[in-house]
């Protein structure tokens, strides 16, 4: 490997000449977006996000709503749960260790690097508290430690579920619970070789038996080789009892968050897709997740749109891709999905907040938000509408990086940011 200055070097070269030579393209978004052809080349144009403290500043929300920092100095927290008695917990932790390949991967991984926190993941769960309801989280206490990079958080009728990078595994938990009475039970080891995506979502059903966990690929578009592939790139269905699990939709590059539909008990995804076929391609999307679908990967993206960089071609496996439902913009990250409920207000009150951690694979960054999206009748109707900004400035200088976001029934919306080590928390006025 080089030494670091020499590859911080390649890559600043590297980004100045893709400075000037790529359009601000408006993103297709939506559930039916006009592609563009792909456009290949050594490397990916690419942005450090450049991190800076919050200070005295906040994110930017609508009017009417008012937003506040309810936990700082957090060990990367990616994701929340709210528990029945309003408790937060908050999943802290950093995985991954996927070997570099190229010198691409290389120079990637230090750029990616400049815009992520520094800070060591926490391996944690954190419990918050607000005993009085004043909006103040006085009660910030270590309810869980010694994980493994947890991420994915469920919780039915007693029973606390966590995803960690490499195994799904319970705790009992009594109401007003606020340290673990012990050790977790393991229901299943997850994948975890190489770990390129570590990161595993979870959701659970209504009733309880099944859980649904996210799994990402071990690469961009197979360049690792298949065999590595196996079990990943899809959602199991995991029984809660024993821990028996089968795959229940494949083909999704990196399902980040799960959310099951209130009402329906439809099972919902954000998924993150592959990467070096332009700024403007492929759409990292939101969708349903239909049991026993393909959606495309490796072989195809958004449909039948072949990538041509996998060999050998599998025209079936293609021909079986089932479209996502909604486009969200290549290259937003999107990491973080919850339904609203109306105590959240017009015109919030019905559709997902998705949280967008942000690019780093284009000139022009894109992500660096919350945004909603607005359902009729169960399903995506119109443009997405920004609701938490800031996190990026016009300065190009980045105070955070939303993951996580969870819809609190009391009517309020609780976003994990992983580079400022911050919880905040939007209410309406």
């Amino acid at each position: 490997m080089k030494p670091m200055n020499t590859v911080a070097a390649l890559g600043a070269a590297l980004l100045l000449s893709a400075c000037g030579g790529e359009a601000d393209s408006t993103q297709a978004r939506g559930p039916d977006p006009k592609l563009p052809a792909p456009q290949r080349g050594l490397l990916p144009s690419m942005k450090i996000a450049e991190p800076v403290a919050w200070g005295a500043q906040t994110p930017t929300v609508p009017q009417g709503y008012s937003v506040a920092a309810i936990a700082t100095g957090l060990k990367v927290p990616r994701q929340t749960l709210v528990l029945p008695n309003g408790d937060i917990l908050v999943a802290e932790g950093k995985g991954g260790s996927a070997a570099q390949l190229k010198p691409k991967d290389v120079i990637a991984t230090y750029i990616k690097a400049q815009g992520n926190t520094a800070e060591k993941g926490g391996n944690r769960l954190t419990l918050l508290r607000d005993a009085d309801g004043d909006g103040q989280y006085e009660l910030n206490t270590v309810f869980a430690e010694n994980l493994n990079a947890p991420y994915g958080l469920a919780y039915h009728d007693g029973a606390l579920y966590v995803a960690n990078q490499d195994a799904l595994v319970r705790f009992d938990y009594q109401p007003g619970q606020t340290q673990a009475s012990g050790a977790p039970v393991k229901l299943t080891d997850l994948p975890a070789q190489i770990n390129h995506h570590w990161t595993k979502s979870l959701a659970v059903s209504p009733d309880g038996r099944w859980l649904y966990v996210g799994i990402g690929s071990n690469s961009n578009i197979t360049e690792r080789g298949l065999e590595v592939e196996v079990d990943r790139a899809m959602v199991w269905q995991v029984d809660a009892q024993s821990g028996a699990h089968r795959p229940y939709a494949t083909g999704l590059r990196n399902p980040t968050a799960l959310k099951v539909q209130p009402g329906t008990g439809q099972l919902w995804a954000v998924v993150n897709e592959r990467d070096e076929l332009g700024p403007d391609l492929v759409p990292d999307y939101l969708s349903s997740v239909r049991e026993g679908a393909f959606y495309g990967w490796p072989y195809s993206y958004w449909g039948q749109n072949v990538d041509t960089r996998v060999q050998p071609p599998n025209p079936a496996k293609v021909a079986a891709a089932v479209k996502p439902d909604y486009s969200l913009g290549s290259h937003v990250a999107a990491l973080g999905v919850d339904f609203s409920l109306p105590v959240m207000g017009e015109p919030f009150a019905e559709g997902v907040f998705v949280g967008e951690h942000g690019s780093w694979n284009r000139d022009n960054p894109v992500g660096y938000k919350v945004v909603f999206v607005p359902f009729k009748d169960g399903r995506p109707a119109g443009e997405p509408v920004d609701f938490a900004t800031g996190f990026r400035g016009d300065d190009g200088k980045t105070r955070g990086r939303p993951v996580g976001v969870t819809v609190d029934p009391r009517g309020a919306l609780i976003i994990a940011d992983d580079l400022a080590g911050t919880v905040w928390r939007v209410v309406r006025r």
